[in-house]
């Protein structure tokens, strides 16, 4: 409580503080049934599946239902970490505008679901707290002057001192709403419909503790703190990862891990590297941050087939802490972001992946900058179809997006699949122009017999990515050298083979993973005189290994 009181007393002012230290204590009171000793750590034996509560659906039952039967049958033994993305009712952005943080969306099921999956995996929840939506009882509460809700919300009486707010959207920061006896300006990072939480509140600060604990109630392993860098607002800054954020996610972790030290959280934070791993803080901030470089970066040495640039960011990549590790991801519901490559690729290099993306039917998102400037923000296309290059090569698509994945199974940290990166899909053009949203292309929904004939038909795509990673994963479980906190080192990367060495408690358990980005084969000497085993093919290699386009290995020295 100490380390707490220190915390808030950095943020807010001392009667706030003692209100502050009071709420606390009751919601630890209140939730003293979630007291667990047991810190559970993640191994190589964890992979994350990342999709929507309706990713798959079937007339007539609840889609939850569905989507565990999903899980079950195809991914039981590989994925022991599902992210559900925002289940909860919402009126826009496929979730991420939240009308009851309580509730699960009726039209997906209900809590006792929710918990049933918590039965057969570890779930990571989403808790959408910069904002919510408009319709949400909370801001009608406000609106209409209700006491409950009195500043929950930032009221803005003019611009003065927001020309260097970090925007990543160009719709006003500023919207005007009608309320019981006046009318508000509000401050609205995203858009409209997406409302921002006022933290400066020291009431609403217990609410969002309290639905954080209600979510470990209700089976979270993971919590996402979704857009958490825009969390505190102040005028003459730039809105970003202000002090008063990384203060804010610290209280989040002390206050659950005082009674479960075993959940963790994720930080999701959008920019460059440095300003990326910042939340990680001495070990007692986040658990895990998004690795937002690996995507753009492995996918531009893809498509140019070379591996300098990404060799490079993986040779300074810094794991600062002992207890901590990236979230490892190539594909998202949002699209592939392209800031954290800003200081890495020139604008032609990043033309590379724009150019890729339009070929296939994807579309470029931009933000705005402090002065006016539109800068390209995230590139909307689903990753395969990305792969397949300007020249819309399908086949080539596949090769390259089963390295990619057996790239990110390599790296340190949590590996994360996207469901359309798992079970093969590609843009869904037709359902993104119907809605409007570029996001939509890579957010399609299934019918569960539909996706189930494609998958069950070996001769499918579909078929082929999901057995493909479904086998990688389960080599990588056998193999202590993948743990998440494990060490690794880049080996001498050159003509476009990237080379990683996971490092195992002695050289015999070490992985050397090697990776041709390029369609030629490449000959690599192998280091001294022992025999090498390709823990995927079985295959045995002396002092030189022939990889052929887009070929991958795993190797094990034999003596």
């Amino acid at each position: 409580m100490e380390y707490i009181k220190e915390l808030l007393s950095g943020i807010y002012k001392p009667e706030e503080v003692t209100l502050l230290l009071d709420g606390i204590d009751k919601l630890w009171n209140k939730y003293q049934f979630l007291a667990d000793a047991e810190n559970k750590v993640l191994t190589q034996k964890d992979v994350v599946l990342i999709m929507y509560g309706d990713q798959v659906y079937q007339e007539g039952e609840d889609k939850l239902v569905t989507l565990n039967r999903f899980l079950n049958k195809y991914l039981s033994r590989q994925v022991s970490i599902v992210h559900i993305l925002p289940f909860y009712p919402y009126t826009s952005d496929d979730g991420f505008s939240v009308t009851d943080y309580y509730s699960v969306n009726p039209e997906l099921g209900n809590w006792q679901e929710v918990e049933k999956m918590s039965d057969d995996f570890r779930l990571l929840f989403d808790a959408v707290i910069n904002h919510n939506s408009s319709q949400s009882d909370w801001f009608v509460g406000f609106l209409n002057g209700e006491e409950q809700y009195r500043d929950f919300y930032i009221e803005v009486d003019n611009l003065d001192g927001c020309e260097n707010v970090t925007r990543p959207r160009t719709s006003p920061l500023v919207h005007t709403f009608s309320g019981k006896n006046r009318d508000y300006q509000v401050w609205t990072t995203f858009s409209r419909d997406q409302v921002d939480l006022n933290f400066a509140n020291p009431q609403l600060l217990l609410e969002v503790l309290n639905l954080l604990l209600f979510y470990v109630s209700k089976g979270a392993s993971i919590i996402r703190l979704d857009a958490v860098g825009f969390i505190w607002k102040e005028k003459n800054t730039t809105c970003m990862h202000l002090p008063q954020a990384h203060k804010l996610v610290k209280l989040m972790r002390s206050v659950i891990e005082h009674l479960n030290p075993s959940v963790m959280l994720l930080t999701e934070t959008n920019v460059p590297h440095p300003d990326n791993i910042a939340y990680f803080g001495n070990g007692d901030e986040a658990h895990m941050v998004y690795n937002f470089t690996l995507p753009p970066l492995l996918a531009f040495s893809l498509l140019n087939e070379t591996t300098e640039r990404f060799s490079d960011w993986v040779s300074n990549l810094v794991v600062p802490q002992k207890n901590v590790c990236y979230f490892n991801f190539l594909s998202s519901h949002d699209g592939i972001g392209v800031m954290p490559v800003d200081d890495i690729l020139n604008r032609d290099e990043l033309n590379v992946l724009i150019d890729a993306a339009q070929a296939n039917g994807g579309k470029v998102s931009y933000k705005s900058k402090g002065n006016g400037e539109q800068v390209p923000y995230e590139i909307n296309c689903n990753f395969l179809s990305l792969l397949h290059g300007p020249d819309q090569d399908e086949e080539l698509g596949v090769k390259r997006s089963l390295l990619a994945h057996a790239v990110l199974l390599t790296m340190p940290g949590l590996p994360a699949i996207y469901f359309h990166s798992m079970v093969g899909s590609e843009n869904d053009v037709k359902g993104m122009e119907e809605s409007g949203q570029n996001r939509r292309i890579n957010r399609q929904k299934f019918d569960y017999k539909y996706l189930e004939e494609l998958l069950d038909n070996p001769d499918t795509r579909q078929s082929v990515i999901l057995n493909g990673l479904k086998r990688l994963i389960d080599i990588r479980k056998n193999e202590t050298a993948f743990d998440p906190y494990g060490e690794f080192e880049v080996i001498n990367s050159v003509n476009g083979v990237f080379s990683l060495c996971r490092k195992g408690n002695s050289d015999e358990d070490s992985v050397y993973a090697h990776f041709n980005l390029t369609q030629r084969t490449q000959n690599i000497l192998l280091a001294g005189n022992a025999e090498w085993t390709d823990i995927i093919s079985n295959r045995t290699f002396n002092k030189e290994l022939s990889l052929q386009g887009l070929e991958f290995v795993w190797l094990k020295k034999r003596g």
